[in-house]
């Protein structure tokens, strides 16, 4: 039993590792909750953008980096919206990041 445990996790593991290998380095469009690290979430010192996206109960956090985004960064920090955002993904450490090219808020479903 113990080894079926240990292999569920192994095999969960490898999973995360190469769904989050799949968004590195392409385009991509997503869409999802548009937050400021910093005000909504107060997990950061310094402001920055970031999308949230939820899929059943899991959560994927895309942080934005680049002119664009910090341009749009007063749409988010005076609180969260709806936003899509097409830019190059890529896996920098533990973290997603979008160097965006295009943003803008979307209407809620």
């Amino acid at each position: 039993m113990k080894s079926m445990i240990q292999w569920a996790a192994i095999a969960a593991l490898a999973l995360t590792a190469s769904s989050l290998r799949a968004d590195s380095g392409k385009e991509m469009t997503i869409k999802g909750e548009g937050k400021c690290l910093k005000c909504a979430l107060h997990k950061s010192e310094k402001c920055q953008n970031v999308v949230e996206v939820k899929k059943g109960d899991k959560i994927t956090t895309y942080f934005l980096v680049g002119d664009v985004s910090q341009g749009f960064h007063k749409n988010l920090c005076s609180g969260p919206a709806d936003v899509t955002v097409t830019g190059v993904c890529e896996k920098k450490g533990d973290k997603l990041e979008v160097t965006v090219a295009k943003i803008a808020k979307t209407e809620a479903k």
